[in-house]
């Protein structure tokens, strides 16, 4: 079976290094966007199962991403990685989950293999 895939979309490159790492060892296919532009096209062409969204993407608001997302990819589970926002916040824009930073590592690829355990094959 192929691994699924996940979208890690971080302006910060040692955030989407660090889950890169963590996820591959956790068995995923990642996928890095650095804005969301990126994360829109990866989105289209690479059909992830997951989604792991910035709150703060350089200057774009991702909990804002979080509509056009479950419109477009109804399929997609959503965490949310955030060190600023509030968590009612998050949860109110949707998004299946989130992960503050700094996060532990174990706990970011629990988050993600919970959610990838929900999204349609």
């Amino acid at each position: 079976m192929a691994a699924q895939t996940v979208l890690v979309v971080d302006d910060d490159a040692s955030i989407r290094l660090l889950c890169r790492v963590n996820l591959e060892l956790g068995g995923f296919r990642v996928v890095e966007a650095r804005t969301l532009e990126e994360a829109a096209a990866a989105l289209d062409d690479e059909q992830p199962s997951v989604l792991l969204l910035d709150v703060h993407v350089g200057t774009g608001d991702g909990a804002a991403f979080v509509p056009e997302v479950q419109a477009r990819h109804p399929g997609v589970r959503i965490a949310m990685l955030t060190g600023t926002a509030n968590v009612e916040e998050i949860r109110a824009v949707g998004a299946d989950a989130f992960v503050p930073k700094p996060f532990d590592p174990e706990e970011l690829v629990a988050t993600v293999a919970g959610l990838a355990a929900e999204a349609p094959v």
